[in-house]
């Protein structure tokens, strides 16, 4: 059965060619390493809460947007392996000029319960 990977990503709305440039380069890496399916998903209808929301969940700041995107992988084995090689992958190397908060990124690994 499929294991997804998650992330929830605070990105500076200024900055979105270049996220989604970094976002496409890194999901070449994840499927050389196994990925199915990469999606990321910039927000348009993110609405605040009265008590938690994506915004809040990341620290979101008011110039900022928020990434939701997540990974398919054949397998936990397969994402674990794929995982360990891509983030050892020169192609994954990050600069100090990232489009996003790293820190504030929300990240986990997924059994699916339904997919229909």
């Amino acid at each position: 059965m499929n294991y997804i990977d998650g992330y929830v990503i605070p990105v500076r709305a200024g900055r979105k060619a270049e996220y989604r440039k970094l976002a496409a380069d890194a999901a070449k890496v994840f499927k050389d390493y196994g990925a199915k399916e990469i999606v990321e998903c910039w927000g348009d209808d993110i609405p605040d809460g009265k008590l938690t929301d994506f915004k809040r969940a990341v620290k979101a700041e008011e110039d900022e947007n928020i990434v939701f995107s997540w990974i398919v992988w054949p397998s936990k084995a397969v994402r674990d392996e794929g995982n360990k090689k891509a983030m050892a992958d020169p192609r994954m190397k990050m600069s100090d000029n990232m489009p996003f908060d790293g820190k504030r990124m929300i990240i986990g690994g997924f059994e699916p319960l339904l997919d229909s």
